[in-house]
């Protein structure tokens, strides 16, 4: 077709309109849910996610249609926004200058990362054990269970759709994995994900709460109004030649576009590099953005750069809209027939996933968290089975004010985190090969989770005294809301 050959009417739709109908049709339904959540009170109460419930909408309508042969949601698309979605987050939430706004012990946040790097491990190696069973007892049958579907488990309940759905298509576009989840598998997951962190998280805090265990703790501190575009005055103003807010996007562009430049270095270097390079969008988005943050940095302190260029209160505008999206589209991509034969795994995974991870997360809480467990299990919780958003919507159902220093926490132990999460994200593509590499890498995920519950658990097992021993009880009596800056301590992440 010539350039000369096309116009923007319907008779090029595909090309042209394709594309914004279904960005459109994700944040119509992105509203729909908001107001299902605002004017029912169920949904507002067990705090679903407005995205979940929006991409429910999506999904129902959509085969609804497709029963009278009209297609309303294009799956390569939903699939698209999915999997771009959560790089563009992951950049712009490690673009934030992130403050902690409490003292917090260095053992605690190394505890904070470990804990998240033994869930991790403990949904791996316990989802991969139980479909390695399902495809021994399927595999001279009709209807296999692949044995590497389980593997998707933490990836979905930990990270959410975008992960998810890139690991199943790889796993779907790998023979010797003889599945054929399609995306859909992952983002099933990932789906009850979110609502086992919503439900287990309402009903713990009301049985605590009828037990006397959990309060909220209210804040005396004056509100103050600060302009989130420009809290400090040191940034650049809002009516610069170029919009602000145009400048965040530059930087999470520019961060993108550095991830893609390595995946594509990855990718022709060999088979293995390129096996792990597509997948983990999210991670060299990440990587990228600290070395954007940390250029930015040196340039501030060099006096060649005087304004403050990245603004945290648009980042994490940022960062909500492309988790909305990707929550709206992950959901609506799910293909009903390609769940169909492996809805007894997705059932068991779903409900032994959220058993164990409830019960690891609560024995971590009491033993190294003490003085503020609930909190801390509450954004824990809410985090390694939906999304951060999850945690902190929860966390702050109990902590509203940020009295406890869970928030830092998370803030600080996200680097530790991510390298004791590594050797999981490593090992996907291993565990692919073959049953014999998926029996290996399920072996490896089980001593990794021992060592890191052992260092969790360090005080009790050796049963020596440490210095760096639990933080001490955190009650609203200690904290001065006369002068609430004598208990601020800035951190800085560079």
């Amino acid at each position: 077709m010539n350039k000369t050959d096309w116009d923007f009417t319907l008779a090029n739709y595909d090309a042209v309109w394709l594309f914004v109908v279904q960005i459109g049709l994700l944040l119509l339904c992105l509203m729909l849910g908001n107001v299902l959540r605002r004017k029912i009170p169920l949904f507002r109460n067990c705090l679903v996610p407005s995205a979940l419930l929006g991409g429910v909408i999506l999904l129902v309508v959509d085969v609804i249609c497709s029963q009278f042969g009209v297609e309303i949601v294009n799956n390569r698309i939903m699939q698209v926004v999915t999997y771009h979605c959560l790089a563009i987050g992951f950049a712009a939430m490690t673009l934030k200058t992130e403050k902690s706004a409490h003292k917090t012990k260095k053992s605690q946040v190394l505890e904070f990362g470990a804990l998240q790097g033994g869930t991790y491990m403990l949904q791996a190696f316990v989802g991969l054990g139980i479909t390695i069973i399902f495809f021994l007892l399927t595999q001279y049958g009709d209807n296999i269970i692949s044995y590497i579907c389980g593997l998707i488990l933490p990836l979905a309940f930990g990270q959410g759709p975008g992960n998810a759905l890139s690991w199943d298509i790889n796993f779907t576009n790998t023979p010797a994995t003889m599945f054929a989840g399609n995306g859909s598998f992952g983002l099933s997951l990932a789906s009850i994900g979110f609502i086992v962190a919503s439900v287990f998280g309402v009903v713990y805090i009301n049985i605590h709460k009828k037990k006397g265990t959990l309060f909220v703790r209210d804040s005396k501190m004056s509100s103050q109004f600060v302009d989130q575009t420009n809290p400090t005055g040191t940034e650049i103003p809002d009516n610069e030649s170029i919009d602000k807010f145009t400048i965040q996007v530059g930087f999470v562009a520019l961060a993108y576009a550095l991830s893609f430049g390595f995946m594509c270095l990855l990718g022709v270097i060999s088979d293995f590099t390129n096996s792990i390079a597509w997948g983990f969008n999210f991670l060299w988005a990440s990587l990228a953005a600290m070395l954007i943050k940390f250029c930015v940095t040196k340039l501030r302190k060099k006096k060649i750069m005087n304004r403050k260029y990245i603004n945290n209160y648009q980042m994490d505008r940022i960062s909500g809209f492309a988790f909305d999206l990707m929550i709206v589209a992950g959901v609506a991509a799910i293909e009903i027939n390609d769940i169909k034969r492996y809805l007894l795994p997705i059932i068991i995974l779903s409900l032994v996933g959220a058993l164990i991870t409830y019960v690891y997360i609560r024995l971590v809480a009491k033993h190294c968290f003490k003085g503020f467990e609930h909190e801390f299990f509450l954004m824990s919780f809410g985090t390694l089975t939906g999304t951060a958003s999850n945690g902190m919507i929860l966390m702050k159902e109990v902590d509203p004010s940020l009295r406890t220093p869970t928030s830092s926490l998370y803030i600080l132990s996200n680097f530790p985190a991510m390298i004791m999460i590594a050797p999981l994200l490593l090992l996907l593509g291993f565990a692919g090969k073959s049953l014999t590499s998926a029996i290996i890498a399920c072996a490896i995920f089980f001593v990794l989770w021992l060592v890191y519950t052992m260092f969790l658990f360090r005080r009790k097992v050796f049963k020596k005294h440490y210095k760096d021993s639990p933080a001490p009880v955190w009650t609203d009596e200690e904290i001065d809301d006369s002068n609430p800056t004598e208990i601020v301590e800035t951190v800085e992440e560079e």
